[in-house]
C-alpha cells in the first residue's frame, strides 16, 4: 500500500467521480484508475461500486476511508512538525554553562536568540566544567561552554575556542588593595594577608584562583566559601572579603564594587564551545553556536577594567 494511492483513494471517495478526482490530484485520469486497481488488488477486495457510471463506496471502501484520511492527516502533521524544526519554529536548545559564563557573556546571545527564534526552547544547565562534561557524555546537553582545558579523563568532545578572558579582583568600595594609594595593577601576592571570599569546589574559579596563589607561595585565607557567583558578588559587596571573577562578570557587576586587574602575566581562562564527537547538535543547537561564535569568537577580553 502506497501512501500516493490512499491520496488518490480518498479523492475518489470525495469527488465520487475518477475525472474530478484525478483534477484534484493533479493526475492524469488513467494513472489514478490504475494506481486505485492495483491498491485495490493489494488489499484483495473493491474500494468502489461502479455501477452505470455511478461511484459509491463499497463496504471495504467505507472501513478504509476514516483510516486513510487519518493516514494522510498524521502524514501532514509530520511534514509540518519537521518543516517548523527545519525552519528553526520550534525545537529546544539543552546548553550547558558555567555560572560566570551564564551571567556574563550569555544574556545578549541568548536575547538575540530569542528575538531571532521565539519558537525555540532555551533549557540551560549551570555548572561547573567537570559536572558539564559528564553531562554532555550522557546526551543530557546539546552544547555546552566549558573552562578549558577539560578535566581528565573526559569523553570525546569536539570543542572550539570561544574567547579568552582576564580575571580581575573584585571588592568592597572601601577597601583600598596593594597599598595607600590602592592604584594600579596587583600582584597575585598581594592577596597574601587578604581576606577572600570563595567558590564552592568544582567551580573552575574557585581552583584557578587556589593555583594561582600556591604558585606565587602562599595559601589564600578565606572568611566565607562555597557559594555560587551571585552569593560571592554579595557577600564582597558586605565586606566580608575579595574575590576573583572574570572582566565580564566584573562589568556587569554594577558600580558598587571596585575592580582591580592583576599585573601581569596576570590570570587568564578559555572558554569553549562543546558538543559530544559523535552526536551532531541538533539544528537549533547548530543555530545558537554560530551565534556564540558570530558574537564572540573574534572578541577580546572584554571591556575596560575599572579602578
Amino acid at each position: 500500500m502506497q501512501f500516493q494511492q490512499l491520496q488518490y483513494f480518498v479523492a475518489v471517495a470525495e469527488a465520487r467521480h475518477f475525472t474530478r478526482a484525478a483534477e484534484r490530484v493533479h493526475v492524469a485520469q488513467p494513472s489514478l484508475s490504475q494506481q486505485i486497481r492495483a491498491l485495490e488488488k493489494e488489499l484483495g477486495a473493491e474500494l468502489f461500486s461502479r455501477a452505470r457510471g455511478n461511484i459509491a463506496l463499497t463496504d471495504a471502501g467505507e472501513v478504509l476511508l476514516p483510516l486513510a484520511r487519518r493516514i494522510l492527516a498524521d502524514a501532514d502533521t509530520a511534514r509540518h512538525e519537521v518543516q517548523e524544526l527545519a525552519q528553526l519554529r520550534r525545537g529546544r536548545v539543552r546548553l550547558g554553562a558555567t555560572p560566570s559564563v551564564c551571567t556574563g557573556l550569555l544574556p545578549d546571545v541568548l536575547r538575540a536568540f530569542h528575538d531571532r527564534h521565539p519558537g525555540i526552547e532555551l533549557l540551560i544547565d549551570e555548572g561547573g566544567s567537570h559536572d558539564l562534561v559528564r553531562e554532555l557524555a550522557r546526551g543530557a546537553l546539546d552544547l555546552a561552554l566549558v573552562v578549558l582545558p577539560l578535566p581528565t579523563p573526559a569523553p570525546s568532545l569536539t570543542t572550539v575556542r570561544l574567547l579568552e578572558e582576564d580575571l580581575v579582583v573584585v571588592s568592597a568600595p572601601e577597601l583600598r588593595l596593594g597599598g595607600a594609594r590602592g592604584a594600579g595593577p596587583l600582584r597575585i601576592t598581594a592577596l597574601q594577608d587578604v581576606p577572600m571570599v570563595m567558590y564552592r569546589h568544582g567551580y573552575d574559579l574557585r581552583e584557578l584562583t587556589v593555583a594561582a596563589c600556591r604558585a606565587a607561595g602562599f595559601e589564600p585565607t578565606f572568611t566565607v566559601e562555597g557559594g555560587e557567583m551571585d552569593a560571592v558578588l554579595g557577600f564582597v559587596r558586605a565586606g566580608l572579603g575579595v574575590t576573583v571573577v572574570p572582566r565580564m562578570v566584573a562589568a556587569r557587576s554594577g558600580r558598587d564594587l571596585r575592580v582591580t586587574a592583576l599585573a601581569p602575566p596576570g590570570l587568564r581562562r578559555t572558554i569553549a564551545l562543546a558538543h559530544r564527537s559523535d552526536v551532531a547538535p541538533p539544528r537549533a543547537a547548530r543555530e545558537l553556536q554560530r551565534m556564540l561564535l558570530s558574537s564572540h569568537g573574534q572578541q577580546g577580553a572584554g571591556p575596560g577594567v575599572r579602578d
